[in-house]
Order: structure tokens, then sequence, then C-alpha cells
């Protein structure tokens, strides 16, 4: 696998707020209340673009966080 398709299948905190249009704060909290499924490579957090087009698609049926 290319770099380039991993960078587009594994998103940090800092892409995912970007994504959302969220605060990296608010977006490291819920990460790490487990609101926004994510994963830990040593100290850094990192979210699989499909987990988050998931959550997306239940937020929008009325499921909350």
């Amino acid at each position: 696998m290319n770099k380039s398709v991993i960078e587009k299948e594994v998103l940090t905190v800092s892409q995912v707020a970007d994504y959302l249009q969220l605060s990296e704060m608010t977006t490291y909290k819920l990460v790490q209340e487990g609101k926004i499924p994510a994963f830990k490579i040593g100290r850094s957090w990192r979210v699989k673009k499909g987990d988050l087009e998931e959550l997306i698609e239940r937020l929008k049926k009325g499921e909350s966080l």
C-alpha cells in the first residue's frame, strides 16, 4: 500500500477536526471519551476514515454521540 492511500484512510485528530469543522480541543475530547471511534499508535490518536463516515451516517439518522 502506498503512502497516499494510507493518508486518505487514517486521519489525525487535527484532520478529523478540519473534516468535521470542530476545534481540535473538542475533537480530542470526543476521541478520548470514545464518542469518535479512534485508536492510539504510541501517544498519537488516529481515526479510520471509514469509521468516521459510519459515525456521520448514524448521526444523520438521529443517533446522539
